[in-house]
């Protein structure tokens, strides 16, 4: 056993830390910091200020912290941080449809909407293969709006368990957004709560939850990519929740 995993086994202790930045937020918080010394030279001193707080916000926006996985077999964890807008019962997408992908009946999909202020560091629900990765270009609409999910830049994933369990899952880029940034290609293996990919500045991930698998989230709720169970597989049990 690892000693992290000792120290949540035993009750141990565990320290705050900051979190990382992720190499892909890197090179845009060095352009932002050079931006600003610039500002800084000429004696832009107003500019130099303001663009000190963008260079924090854009560190902050590809923060990567780490989060505790449930090492549940049946739990489906959420892909992303954010705020659970869409809850319905909605045909596969095409793409991920048919006997090799999720089938052809409607399926319960739960969206989780990120704000730009949400780390964008997006995760596996569950472990297994990737069967599929599949990109299409689209519109940037308010990825909030329910058309965004067969609109919008989107990329559809696909992860196969040992079992045969399939989970589909999908990003959406929305206003802000414009790129898609994969970390997987089908073939690889992943373990629950593993890093995929990110989206760039404000967008929303729909996740596709199997038959007979009722979902554990309500609308208004805030996720934790990683660590939340938005179901567990083969569990009906339908719960509900009020904002208050």
């Amino acid at each position: 056993m690892e000693n992290d995993e000792l120290t949540v086994a035993l009750g141990g202790n565990v320290k705050w830390r900051f979190p990382s930045v992720h190499p892909e937020g890197v090179k845009f918080g060095l352009i932002a910091a050079a931006i600003t010394a610039l500002l800084f030279l000429v004696g832009w001193e107003v500019l130099g200020w303001l663009m000190v707080m963008a260079t924090i916000w854009v560190l902050a926006f590809f923060r990567d912290p780490v989060r505790a996985v449930p090492q549940d077999e049946r739990a489906i964890v959420a892909p992303a941080d954010g705020l659970v807008t869409l809850i319905q019962r909605v045909p596969p997408p095409r793409e991920m449809a048919g006997p090799d992908g999720l089938g052809d009946q409607p399926m319960i999909r739960v969206s989780i909407f990120m704000s730009v202020f949400d780390v964008h560091i997006n995760r596996t629900p569950i472990g297994g293969t990737v069967k599929s990765v599949v990109y299409i270009s689209g519109k940037f609409l308010n990825a909030d709006l329910d058309k965004a999910s067969e609109d919008n830049e989107r990329q559809h994933i696909l992860v196969e368990r040992h079992d045969g369990v399939r989970i589909g899952f999908t990003q959406i880029a929305g206003l802000v957004a414009r790129r898609i940034v994969p970390f997987v290609k089908p073939g690889d293996m992943v373990a629950a709560g593993q890093r995929i990919g990110l989206i760039r500045f404000g967008s929303r991930v729909d996740v596709y939850l199997p038959a007979g698998t009722a979902p554990r989230v309500v609308l208004g709720q805030r996720t934790v990519a990683g660590e939340t169970i938005l179901g567990q597989i083969g569990d009906m049990r339908v719960i509900s929740g009020i904002q208050q």
